[in-house]
């Protein structure tokens, strides 16, 4: 069984108050069923491209369904990480990463992100899936299979600079498999990402 050492609090209480690389002051945490406005309001915020990218359609807004999904985090079988902008008025969503299990229960599921267009490029992705990862290895879900359209650049340079390998193309959509535990070793060794320092610090004490 692949663990992780956390912080003596459960990892879904825990918030990081961090920074991004301009200096922007945020606030991660997990994601709960209260958070559905705020998501609604975050994906709405999503220019066209962003949300096709990340969601395959570039609809304004999703079946309530689907928000539904998005927000309903266990902590285990569905893990979610959010990010709100401190610094900005009404504390907004700015960003939010998902990993949900696959139906069998085993140790692989599926890994999912998106950033608003203004805070791309900051070191958000990094930071959020930092949190995520750690909890995954937390809770053995080990595995995470990424699907993405073909033109996702910023996707396709994240998941491979996490050591993610691609494992084929069909449709318009690559597919990428990530070991969690390669992922966590990357990000740790990154010397040049302080608000993923400030992840781990906040999520394992180290």
């Amino acid at each position: 069984m692949a663990m992780i050492e956390t912080a003596s609090r459960p990892i879904g209480g825990i918030v990081v108050e961090s920074r991004l690389n301009d200096g922007t002051r945020v606030s991660l945490r997990c994601i709960t069923p209260a958070d559905e406005e705020r998501l609604r309001a975050g994906i709405a915020k999503l220019s066209a491209e962003s949300r096709y990218l990340r969601f395959f359609s570039p609809a304004p807004t999703l079946p309530d369904a689907v928000v539904q999904r998005l927000v309903d985090v266990d902590g285990h079988d569905h893990i979610g990480w959010g990010a709100i902008c401190t610094d900005c008025d009404d504390w907004p969503a700015i960003g939010a990463v998902h990993a949900v299990r696959y139906a069998d229960g085993g140790a692989v599921g599926e890994y999912s992100i998106a950033v608003l267009d203004q805070f791309q490029g900051k070191g958000l992705a990094r930071m959020m899936t930092a949190a995520l990862l750690i909890q995954c290895l937390a809770e053995d879900m080990l595995t995470l299979d990424v699907h993405m359209l073909s033109e996702n650049d910023a996707a396709r340079r994240l998941v491979k600079s996490l050591g993610a390998t691609w494992t084929g193309e069909s449709a318009g959509v690559a597919d990428y498999r990530l070991d969690v535990a390669a992922g966590v070793a990357s990000l740790r060794a990154d010397p040049d990402a302080p608000g993923v320092e400030d992840v781990f610090h906040a999520l394992t004490g180290l």
